[in-house]
């Protein structure tokens, strides 16, 4: 059965999250691992390459279109990966969470198809990033860019990236102690900022909080989309993809 909502956010508010050892194993256990991994928003590396393949608009990329789609194939095997850890229960979880404007996913398309994508929880300030797949080239790349630019639009301060990868790392990610991650964490669900305001320190209230943060992205691209000949008159750029090129080239 589906994991008790409730409890599931007190855990990441707490540093821990659940996992399975298979698709179909049905038992959950709860991770509080001695090393994190995280994504500083301003250390994301943008190579040349992915700068250019954002710029020119391969992949049309949404959010929060086919959560359901998102994480049941985050959850089926790969090439490089015969099990996965998520089973029915966290899957049926998470489906319930983005349900109530939890959880969240950016996915990206070639020709209508789901190349690509990513999903996770928001709350608070902070963003935990739960698994992402890939079934063309730079499609994970792509969809993890566009999360950073819309968390750093969104007055985020911390994405979770639970365990370290060669894939991740290549894109900026670190590792810290456990310690120092609960110290962010504990900032990052109590912290006041912009464009969200009001963060309450219980769970359930950082988790409902942090829509407006998440939605600004969407409010940023709207404004482009019914500007005239300007394009994004607010931010001075003329497409998706350059928009999100400026948010993650500039620096707080």
């Amino acid at each position: 059965m589906p994991i008790d909502l409730d409890l599931l956010l007190q855990a990441y508010a707490n540093g821990i999250f659940p996992m399975s050892d298979a698709r179909d194993d049905p038992d959950t256990f709860w991770i509080e691992p001695e090393y994190r991994a995280i994504l500083p928003l301003e250390g994301f590396r943008l190579s040349k390459s992915l700068a250019k393949t954002i710029r020119q608009g391969r992949f049309t990329v949404t959010a929060d279109t086919a959560f359901a789609q998102i994480i049941a194939t985050c959850a089926e095997s790969q090439d490089d990966r015969r099990e996965t850890w998520i089973n029915p229960d966290i899957e049926e979880s998470f489906c319930q969470l983005h349900a109530q404007g939890r959880a969240h996913s950016v996915e990206c398309w070639v020709d209508g198809r789901l190349v690509g994508g990513l999903y996770g929880l928001a709350m608070g300030h902070a963003f935990f990033g739960e698994s992402m797949f890939s079934r063309e080239t730079d499609a994970s790349k792509v969809a993890l860019a566009w999360l950073v630019a819309r968390l750093k639009l969104g007055g985020f301060a911390l994405l979770d990236c639970q365990f370290m990868t060669d894939h991740l790392a290549s894109l900026g990610a670190i590792e810290i102690t456990q310690g120092a991650y609960l110290k962010l964490l504990q900032s990052a669900l109590t912290t006041t900022g912009q464009p969200s305001s009001g963060f309450a320190s219980s769970p359930a209230g950082a988790a409902g909080s942090a829509g407006a943060a998440w939605g600004a992205l969407d409010d940023a691209l709207s404004a482009g989309a019914g500007a005239s000949c300007d394009g994004f008159s607010s931010t001075g750029v003329s497409s998706p993809g350059k928009l999100i090129l400026q948010l993650l080239t500039q620096t707080s």
